[in-house]
């Protein structure tokens, strides 16, 4: 009777096992748990990511262009399951590119994969798979269309779509890519701001404005529109004076140069190089370093209906330089308080946000940077410039949530570890392990042999 019971037992513990791993199967299925092990959390979306889903009020259809053959099909599939987890009305479909090759050759596939994302009647087509390539598609998608930016021109500016060292052509390339669209502004041609227009760009003028088109400039910010002026350190009367006041800011004379430079390699004391930042929506969790070329310091000088708060400031060790700098200079030139330069940390970028007066909007933004440099073609590629550009235009379009993402890395895919450490890892492995499993073999057999 007792063995009876005990073969009971056994039967009905295996019974209980199978209903548990059931139950945990029939539960993990209903209310699934996903962990991210991976160093910066690669293997699942950025916050950045999570907030243009959030933006997305309606399904999302993904069709991908993709060879049943291979791992492609699958790959995809498991990269877009990260953004299913938080947007699960996201639903992909695979089209297989060799049953309709004329239909192909109408959408313009070429790239094995290439991937159409539709939402609400619009859509966007990639040809890369990553997180930076898919968010920006869905930036887009959200935004609802394209974004006008008007470059002001005629003035010696920087030209958007100039190929030109100081022109801004790669910069804006890249701000087209997402849902952006620079037009020329040219107040010879016209007496007003085109209405419709979402930010007016006044990119470094070379050359005096004429009293119209600074008016227009001033009736545009009146009437609630937003607006980037970058400007460089003054060397001539630009007639903008209007349009600072506007603003209830002024452009500070001289350029701005950093003895702290050196420490840094930077030979031209006028090269500010920036690592720290003031708090700020545009500059909120940015880390990488930005390169400014020849810089304009700027100052508040009077209250108004602006909130005005600094994004960019030099160091402590900065100064307003009014003596002429050259290539030769760096050692000789020194701070002048009786000349009356000023002494640093210093702003050179500016936030200005008020309500807008305009009854379609809620906010009106404008910044304003001492140096245009940085954007350009020439200095686009020094650290973080691009990186921070796009956080400014996305700040004065109201865009806060969509920043640019940079590839993340895989930090944890190479363990180093020293010579002594990896001889004891290969004999735990070549040895310690094979024995530990013989002692417990050995062990199981002995308890055996004594029932």
């Amino acid at each position: 009777m007792r063995h009876l019971f005990g073969r009971l037992d056994g039967w009905l513990f295996a019974l209980a096992l199978l209903v548990g791993a059931g139950a945990v199967g029939y539960l993990s299925a209903r209310h699934p748990l996903v962990a991210d092990w991976t160093a910066g959390g690669r293997a699942s979306l950025s916050p950045e990511s999570r907030a243009v889903l959030g933006k997305l009020d309606g399904p999302v259809e993904i069709v991908s262009y993709a060879n049943p053959q291979g791992d492609l099909r699958q790959t995809i599939a498991g990269f877009l399951e990260r953004y299913r987890r938080v947007k699960p009305d996201l639903t992909l479909r695979f089209v297989d590119p060799q049953r309709d090759p004329a239909r192909m050759r109408e959408l313009g596939i070429t790239v094995d994969g290439a991937i159409i994302v539709r939402y609400r009647g619009r859509e966007q087509r990639l040809d890369e798979l990553s997180e930076r390539s898919l968010t920006n598609a869905l930036e887009r998608l959200a935004r609802g269309g394209e974004r006008i930016v008007a470059f002001v021109t005629g003035d010696g500016e920087r030209r958007a779509d100039g190929p030109a060292n100081a022109d801004l052509g790669t910069f804006m390339a890249q701000l087209e890519s997402r849902g952006m669209r620079a037009v020329p502004l040219n107040f010879a041609q016209v007496t007003a701001v085109p209405q419709h227009t979402d930010l007016v760009v006044l990119a470094s003028p070379t050359l005096p404005l004429e009293p119209g088109a600074v008016r227009a400039l001033v009736d545009y910010l009146g009437n609630g529109g937003n607006l980037l002026w970058l400007t460089e350190p003054a060397n001539s009367d630009l007639n903008l004076a209007p349009l600072a006041d506007a603003l209830g800011l002024r452009v500070l004379p001289g350029v701005l140069v950093d003895g702290g430079g050196t420490a840094l390699g930077l030979k031209d004391p006028r090269m500010i190089a920036l690592g720290a930042y003031p708090a700020h929506a545009i500059t909120r969790g940015f880390e990488l370093t930005t390169l400014f070329p020849q810089v304009a310091a700027l100052a508040q000088v009077n209250r108004n209906d602006w909130a005005v708060q600094g994004f960019l400031q030099s160091g402590p060790q900065s100064w307003t330089e009014f003596q002429p700098i050259g290539n030769k200079a760096s050692s000789t030139i020194r701070f002048d308080a009786a000349a009356g330069e000023l002494k640093g940390p210093l702003d050179f970028g500016l936030a200005l946000s008020r309500l807008s007066p305009s009854p379609d909007k809620s906010q009106q933004r404008v910044a304003v940077i001492g140096d245009g440099d940085f954007l350009s073609n020439t200095f686009l590629g020094n650290g973080g410039n691009r990186a921070l550009g796009e956080r400014v235009f996305d700040w004065l379009l109201g865009d806060d949530a969509l920043v640019s993402l940079p590839p993340r890395g895989a930090p944890d895919r190479v363990l180093q570890i020293a010579q002594t450490e990896l001889n004891i890892v290969s004999l735990g492995f070549l040895v310690g392990l094979p024995t530990l499993l013989l002692l417990i073999g050995a062990a199981l057999v002995w308890r055996r042999r004594r029932r």
